[in-house]
């Protein structure tokens, strides 16, 4: 096949595209009105270092009266499937009428039409492809384009002298970098110099988004100045650092000249060695480096390399085109250089490939006596593998690091966790020597125990011996259920109470500080109501939070804390966990600890609180005696009553859920509620607490606990202890069918209307009365530190304001006066507050505000 001037060259996957434009052989001496677009796919064979054929197609076209020919050819994205494929920009001329089309060749070698377009000039002037396909071109110093999506051309909305480039930059897409005449603005803006620079050279750079047709400022590129002088950019790299564009680019000038521009700032030059350049492309070789490929209008080109500075590492003359790609598959990329060669017209006859390195392969030279090519496979893969060899040792050594630190880390917890049992049970801990474990101690390494742990210890034994009444263990479902039943003066003295249970057994490999969630219930003595303190229920966050349970790991996170509720009467907490990993270990002993803040008064009426962690007492748990049914939870029916005892009866509550729904009826009495809760939901009250529940239905909602409590005939409140919303609905179902259609059934956040609002009133008046005590101590400390008006040993005599008003001396005496006030006040708004002191104190508001929050977000 003979090349002609209209020929075409394209690199694609590491192959050649040759395209042709020719007649049928069967009709060349006829008058045939077709002409064939011919493509041919050649790939270079190492055995005979030459270009061969893989396979050709062809497209077909009706020719008449018209004249074809090829633009131009690029590899572009195709917006419908996102893959890179060849594209050729043909050009129908008949007569005026000329008419464009786009060709998009598939592996298949089968040629589609993309879009087509008519103008009334022909293109001429900065034609590029680019993703849509797409054709940008200028015409008349206007910027025009189509795309295969709207197949409308547009004109965009900037006057142009030329397209020194058309690409992708981040977060904008599709782009065009110009240069146009100086449009200077009638103000002086921020960026002086810029403004500065346009004035003098008349011109400048731009930007233009097709996309989102916005402009691009132009200095992110490169300075004005240069606008005069470059002729065509290839940006190497763009990317967004804090909302700012910064591109990486290479230019070439008129001055023949090679320029690196990083972030509009010229890094580099280097002089070309031939004039007129036209074109620059970038190719990244074996041994990593950067080269810039020049070509020339006079056929030369160069390469230019890119290590400490910009110098030329080769140069050729007479090239027909260069092409960049893996043309020998080692996985870089190689220079193709096609040669001009009037002897020879076959394709692909006289090249060279090349990287500047150890590639070097060329239709001149002989390989008689060459490295055979089996051998030179096999150099190429002992460097790949050793290469791959390089990779792999560095990888392990990163997982190696890895692991140490993750050993190191479940080292410290594990230690941590050991200090935090010997603290509470008064046991004198020895820290481990940091340099042992390769980490920096930030403490002195004594011998002695750190004064902190003796203060904890000696804060401990503040504890009443007696301060437990009762300690208990139940197993409901595949929870484990541990109650701690506290005296009462002792729980009035506590605040922030909650429960934590630790693994006794010294385990190497886990933490013992197990999972739990505690809850404080309180059964009064007329047992006819319930309060719970939750951390189940919780108004929403204002503000986003770390949450640091995300994580379901048995035994790897500390207890959930639960704010208390002060209530009269003795205080049962629980803790509750999951039961089967315990069961695990077979037979595990767990110390039940007690954390909260001790209250104490002072004279200022303030409080004090401390932190405290004591020793309720320990729990065995063993697979035998839970198959035994020894802490199984017992509700028998005896006489039309529950017999469960009051630890069973915490047991259920403390793994139940609560909800609370306010039943109203306009025009019928809710007797059928009761009759309900009797008949179908088979329920008996407990023995005790008769106002209390306990379902026996078989099925799913056995064990749930209701409480029905009537206001009048007409309204009531439902109260549903149950252990998962599956059974709360099946409940709220079965209520329904028996419910007058006029009911208003309507779910209540916490408790009743009215005692929510009695708590509202109470929290706020106590969140007064924190803001009072904070503003009358910093007054007391005020007036300690001076020395007020009339309190001052300078006593101003008590006359009537008139008398003193009368004489020069008591006008002196009364100015006096109220300057002495005047001061006395400024000093008194100027007066500072110890760290600590506005700590606590802001804590203390923050904690009355918080509880405030809590029951207005109930009653909302």
């Amino acid at each position: 096949m003979l090349l002609s001037e209209q020929d075409q060259f394209l690199s694609y996957n590491g192959e050649v595209l040759v395209f042709q434009l020719s007649k049928p052989k069967h009709a060349e001496e006829a008058d045939d009105k077709t002409m064939n677009l011919c493509v041919r796919r050649m790939a270079f064979n190492r055995d005979t270092k030459l270009f061969v054929q893989k396979s050709s197609g062809v497209f077909s076209m009706h020719a008449s009266d018209s004249k074809i020919e090829m633009i131009c050819c690029s590899c572009t994205t195709d917006s419908r499937t996102g893959i890179i494929l060849p594209c050729i920009l043909m050009k129908k001329k008949k007569r005026n009428n000329v008419k464009y089309f786009v060709l998009l060749l598939h592996s298949s070698n089968q040629f589609e039409q993309s879009f087509y377009f008519k103008l009334d000039y022909e293109l001429k002037e900065d034609i590029r492809l680019f993703t849509g396909p797409s054709v940008l071109w200028r015409q008349a110093n206007k910027l025009f384009y189509i795309s295969s999506n709207t197949c409308v051309v547009q004109s965009a909305p900037v006057q142009l002298s030329s397209v020194v480039w058309t690409g992708e930059i981040v977060d904008e897409g599709t782009a065009v970098l110009g240069i146009r005449t100086a449009c200077l603005p009638e103000t002086e803006d921020a960026d002086g110099f810029s403004v500065s620079d346009r004035a003098i050279w008349g011109s400048e750079f731009f930007g233009y988004a097709i996309e989102t047709q916005k402009m691009l400022a132009g200095t992110c590129f490169m300075p004005h100045a240069y606008s005069r002088v470059v002729s065509s950019v290839y940006i190497c790299r763009s990317e967004r650092w804090k909302k700012q564009l910064r591109i990486s680019l290479v230019a070439i000038t008129h001055k023949n000249q090679l320029i690196w521009f990083q972030n509009g700032v010229p890094k580099g030059v280097c002089e070309l060695p031939y004039a007129k350049p036209c074109s620059v492309k970038p190719a990244v070789t074996s041994s990593n480096d950067l080269l810039f490929v020049v070509y020339f209008a006079s056929g030369n080109s160069c390469v230019v390399q890119r290590r400490d500075s910009l110098q030329v590492a080769s140069k050729w003359p007479k090239v027909k085109c260069i092409l960049v790609d893996d043309f020998i598959g080692s996985g870089s990329e190689q220079l193709l250089l096609l040669f001009k060669d009037d002897s020879n017209t076959d394709v692909l006859s006289t090249f060279k490939i090349t990287d500047l390195g150890e590639v070097n392969y060329a239709s001149s030279i002989n390989y008689k006596h060459d490295v055979p090519a089996a051998e030179g496979l096999q150099e190429n893969g002992l460097l790949t593998v050793r290469a791959l060899e390089t990779r792999l040792q560095a990888g392990w050594t990163s997982v190696r690091e890895l692991q140490q630190h993750l050993g190191l880390q479940k080292r410290v917890i594990l230690e941590s966790c050991r200090a935090l049992i010997d603290l509470v049970e008064e046991r004198t801990h020895v820290l481990p020597n940091a340099k042992q474990e390769g980490l920096v101690s930030l403490w002195d390494d004594v011998e002695n125990p750190p004064h902190s742990l003796s203060k904890e210890t000696a804060l401990v034994s503040e504890v009443p011996e007696h301060f437990t009444e009762e300690l208990w263990q139940r197993v409901v479902g595949d929870s484990l259920v541990v109650g701690v039943k506290l005296t009462e003066s002792f729980y009035l003295s506590l605040s922030e109470v909650s429960l934590s249970l630790v693994m006794d057994q010294d385990f190497s490999s886990i933490s013992p500080i197990i999972k739990c969630q505690s809850k404080i219930i309180k059964l009064n003595k007329a047992f006819s109501a319930l309060a719970i303190s939750s951390s189940q229920i919780e108004p929403p966050p204002k503000k986003m939070k770390l949450d640091l349970h995300s994580k379901n790991y048995l035994r790897k996170e500390f207890p959930k804390r639960s704010s208390s509720i002060h209530l009269d009467g003795a205080r049962t907490l629980t803790a509750v966990t999951s039961l089967s990993p315990l069961l695990a270990f077979h037979r595990v002993c767990c110390v039940v600890l007690l954390h909260a803040r001790k209250q104490n008064h002072q004279n200022d009426s303030l409080q004090q609180s401390k932190k405290i962690a004591v020793v309720c007492g320990k729990i065995l748990l063993s697979l035998e005696d839970i198959s035994n049914g020894r802490y199984s939870v017992k509700m028998l029916r005896d006489n039309s009553y529950c017999t469960g005892s009051v630890e069973d009866i915490l047991a259920v509550l403390a793994v139940s859920v609560r909800f609370s729904f306010q039943i109203v009826s306009s025009d019928f009495t809710l007797t059928p509620v009761s009759s309900w809760l009797l008949g179908e939901m088979e329920c008996t009250p407990f023995k005790e607490c008769q106002g209390n529940i306990f379902c026996h239905k078989a099925g799913n909602v056995h064990g749930t606990i209701f409480n029905w409590t009537l206001k009048n005939p007409f309204e009531g409140v439902l109260t549903i202890f149950c252990r998962n919303l599956t059974i709360l609905f099946q409940c709220l179902h079965s209520l329904t069918r028996v419910l007058p259609p006029s009911c208003c059934v309507k779910l209540l956040r916490s408790g009743s209307k009215a005692v929510l609002t009695e708590q509202l009133a109470l929290a706020l008046e106590k969140e007064m009365l924190t803001l009072k005590n904070s503003l009358f101590l910093g007054e007391t400390k005020a007036e300690n530190s001076l020395t007020w008006g009339n309190e001052s040993g300078k006593k101003i005599n008590n006359s009537p304001l008139a008398s003193l008003l009368d004489t020069e001396e008591g006008v002196q005496q009364f100015r006096k006066k109220f300057q002495n006030e005047q001061e006395e006040n400024v000093q008194s708004m100027n007066q500072t507050m110890n760290g600590a002191l506005y700590q606590k104190t802001a804590l203390n508001i923050a904690e009355a505000q918080l509880s405030s929050d809590m029951i207005v977000w109930r009653l909302s």
